[in-house]
């Protein structure tokens, strides 16, 4: 049990924050209001699977907000000058998105340079280039295309479908990670997967139930079915918790933030991963500035101001090591539904905005200072 509550902690803590709101305020417990918080999470949940690659493997990445500002900049003046609305996308998720990791990634694995300075750089450069590239203005878009990826909805049927499969998926995953360690004669505990498993079918009947009822009185008896952005951020998590738990390269991530120098011993392609890992990063910072910009209809060189502190703070509260080497994805997305569940009701309970920063920082130190005594009583265990 012990073991149990350590792990999931955060999830118990996001479940009793909502208890919590939903009986201080009945607007938060609203459809509308639910669903609309699942929505403003999307950009942080998608960049938040980047963001656990980063600092699993020790790093970080402050560019992201402003790579986000500069992506939407980027495609709103692509389409404006006639390019088709996709190769707009393709040519910013290239250029103003996995490009700028690289280029991060290779100073950072080549120079042995801080993570923090080179990517404090690239986030002064992209916010400086956003603004050049606009002259301080905000590019209108007026593309229908691009404006469903922040404003669209799947219709009902293939809404239900798709979470009907994503059940079955996360079904499927834990039988598998069940049948993994009989495979290697690991102790199997029912405490350690059935909660979370009753959880996970809950999750799913609650998203069901957000997704596919009404919206409010301004779509009332309308089905809308579920929001492209949240399909993005759904797709994000699948591919990059596939990637971390059943892959190589995911296994390489995780050896190089426990112990570099043991990777490198061990044929690792230290250099290769880091350039990788920090690629994915600003190539999902680009696929939040599509979202960010098409849900205004326009491309603000000021979009994405501070979203790097959010999403460092929702990989942290959900468990990942500032250290490296230790955390999940499944965390980092409960962590960010912790911050926005919290932001949400105190918004919904008028507590003034500098009230909700202040919380916001002692939540982060409070995660931050937990990570650390834990490293400090697994040191003097080992000891």
């Amino acid at each position: 049990m012990a073991k149990f509550l350590k792990d999931n902690g955060i999830l118990i803590a996001m479940v009793l924050l909502g208890i919590l709101m939903s009986v201080l305020s009945t607007s938060f417990r609203s459809t509308a209001n639910l669903s609309n918080l699942i929505l403003q999470m999307c950009i942080t949940g998608t960049l938040a699977v980047g963001m656990t690659m980063v600092i699993l493997l020790g790093g970080i990445d402050l560019s992201v907000g402003s790579v986000i500002a500069l992506s939407g900049v980027e495609a709103a003046l692509l389409m404006q000058s006639g390019v088709n609305v996709w190769l707009a996308i393709g040519i910013t998720l290239l250029t103003g998105g996995f490009l700028l990791g690289l280029w991060n990634g290779f100073w950072i694995a080549k120079f042995n340079i801080p993570p923090f300075i080179i990517t404090l750089g690239m986030m002064t450069i992209s916010r400086g280039l956003a603004h050049l590239l606009t002259g301080g203005s905000t590019p209108p878009i007026a593309d229908s295309t691009f404006e469903f990826i922040g404003n669209g909805y799947i219709p009902p049927l293939p809404s239900l479908i798709i979470i009907v499969l994503a059940l079955a998926g996360f079904i499927y995953s834990v039988i598998a990670g069940i049948m993994r360690k009989k495979k290697y004669a690991i102790p199997i505990k029912t405490i350690e997967w059935l909660p979370n498993f009753i959880i996970g079918i809950i999750g799913f009947a609650f998203a069901s139930w957000i997704f596919l009822s009404s919206r409010g009185s301004e779509n009332m008896d309308r089905n809308l079915g579920i929001p492209v952005p949240a399909a993005i951020m759904a797709v994000v998590i699948f591919i990059g918790h596939f990637l971390l738990t059943n892959t190589r390269f995911g296994r390489r991530i995780y050896a190089i933030g426990g112990n570099q120098e043991a990777a490198r011993l061990s044929g690792i392609n230290i250099n290769g991963v880091k350039m990788t890992v920090y690629a994915i990063m600003t190539a999902l910072a680009a696929i939040g500035g599509f979202i960010a910009a098409s849900r205004v209809s326009s491309a603000s060189p000021n979009a994405g101001e501070m979203m790097e502190l959010d999403v460092i703070a929702a990989v942290v509260i959900g468990g990942t090591s500032l250290s490296g080497g230790s955390g999940t994805i499944k965390g980092a997305i409960i962590g960010a539904i912790f911050i926005q569940i919290m932001m949400n009701g105190m918004s919904a309970l008028s507590v003034l905005e500098p009230i909700q920063k202040v919380a916001k920082g002692v939540i982060i130190i409070l995660a931050v200072l937990f990570d650390v005594l834990q490293k400090k009583r697994k040191s003097t265990a080992v000891k």
